[in-house]
């Protein structure tokens, strides 16, 4: 991905054809934050409204790359989707969270077009969504998640009865074959990658609905405390510190241990990967904290809160929305399947929950899981 220097070199010519401060009283007057951008995502003019979000004057505003001042900043092998949007110079509305400018917004992207024809100004308006409408937002993606879900299990199930006929009839083979020779090697082969097809299509059926299992009241505080037990000697290798806080109260909930403790430890090992990448060694800000407590939701509903957070490389705002997506992923290639945050959505949300993210790139993130109580 061209870096934000490089983007800044190649827009120069740009800058100077729109100079900062060139807007108008019309364009100053507009109250929600508006920014002018090039097709290579250089800021080249931004009004009062979207100075006073940022926090910002014209001067650390103009010049920089947008997701720089909108996001945060952006990870090395991953492309912002806006980015994407700028470069083709695409029309977009969407509803994003920008920590840039501290809030959730409409974000609405809209290529200018010049009269030759061609265009080198895109214009971004946010606008601030209300309480309504983030709520209206995820509820759709709520919707969304369960449609994934639905399409998951039936390519799973499509794919789970041709493929394990291919591993027992090349384990058939396989037997009938002289050993080490060449046809051997190939039908061990065939029988190896097979079966971890068939695991990959287990982990799609975990994500895709709620698998048989043995629910019993147990203590959320527990399931974490055992978890930790098992990373314990890693991360203490690492330079990781855990720091924990558990409410005096009871935590209690009715569900599955060990597919609860599967949720958490693939937290903590996202976690711990996120702070490796960022710090070498031993750092003091190397560190994750996990809380828990009961408390009463939208004045009704008591649920307990797991909270898990690393102060590590943080995601980027453009990618959150998919980050439980099945083989998405934010980590880069061959060191990351895609699945594990999509089985640990599926096991919250069969366990009547909520699991959702909060990152901002450089700082930190924050795994939010809800469950209801068992008296719930």
């Amino acid at each position: 991905m061209t870096s934000a220097n490089n983007l800044i070199q190649n827009s120069d010519s740009q800058l100077k054809s729109y100079p900062a401060g060139s807007g108008n009283e019309l364009f100053q007057a507009i109250q929600d934050p508006v920014l002018v951008v090039t097709p290579d995502g250089i800021i080249i003019d931004a009004n009062n409204a979207a100075l006073t979000a940022a926090k910002k004057s014209q001067n650390e505003i103009i010049g920089k790359g947008i997701c720089t001042i909108i996001h945060g900043g952006n990870l090395p092998h991953l492309e912002c989707p806006l980015e994407e949007f700028l470069r083709t110079k695409t029309s977009r509305v969407e509803e994003t969270t920008l920590p840039g400018l501290a809030g959730e917004y409409l974000l609405t992207i809209s290529p200018v077009l010049e009269t030759d024809g061609t265009i080198k100004k895109i214009l971004l308006v946010a606008r601030e969504l209300t309480s309504d409408e983030m709520r209206k937002a995820d509820s759709l993606r709520t919707a969304q998640m369960a449609a994934i879900g639905e399409l998951a299990a039936g390519v799973a199930h499509e794919v789970n009865n041709p493929i394990t006929g291919i591993i027992n009839f090349a384990q058939l083979l396989l037997d009938d074959s002289e050993k080490d020779s060449l046809q051997a090697e190939l039908l061990d082969r065939i029988v190896n990658e097979g079966e971890r097809i068939a695991l990959i299509i287990k982990n799609l059926l975990s994500f895709a609905r709620e698998s048989e299992r043995g629910n019993e009241p147990i203590e959320i505080a527990e399931v974490i405390t055992k978890s930790l037990a098992l990373v314990e000697h890693q991360f203490k290798k690492d330079g990781i510190k855990l720091n924990t806080k558990f409410s005096g109260e009871s935590c209690q909930i009715f569900g599955n241990f060990t597919q609860l403790q599967q949720v958490i430890l693939n937290l903590l090992s996202n976690a711990r990967f996120a702070l490796n990448e960022r710090y070498s060694g031993t750092d003091d800000n190397k560190k994750i904290e996990i809380s828990c407590y009961p408390f009463i939701k939208d004045s009704e509903k008591p649920v307990i809160q797991i909270a898990i957070t690393d102060t590590g490389t943080g995601i980027p705002q453009g990618i959150l929305k998919r980050l439980f997506d099945p083989f998405f992923t934010t980590k880069p290639s061959g060191k990351g399947t895609g699945l594990g945050l999509s089985i640990s959505y599926g096991i919250i949300r069969d366990h009547g929950g909520s699991i959702k993210v909060d990152s901002i790139m450089h700082q930190y993130t924050k795994m939010i899981i809800e469950l209801p109580t068992s008296s719930d």
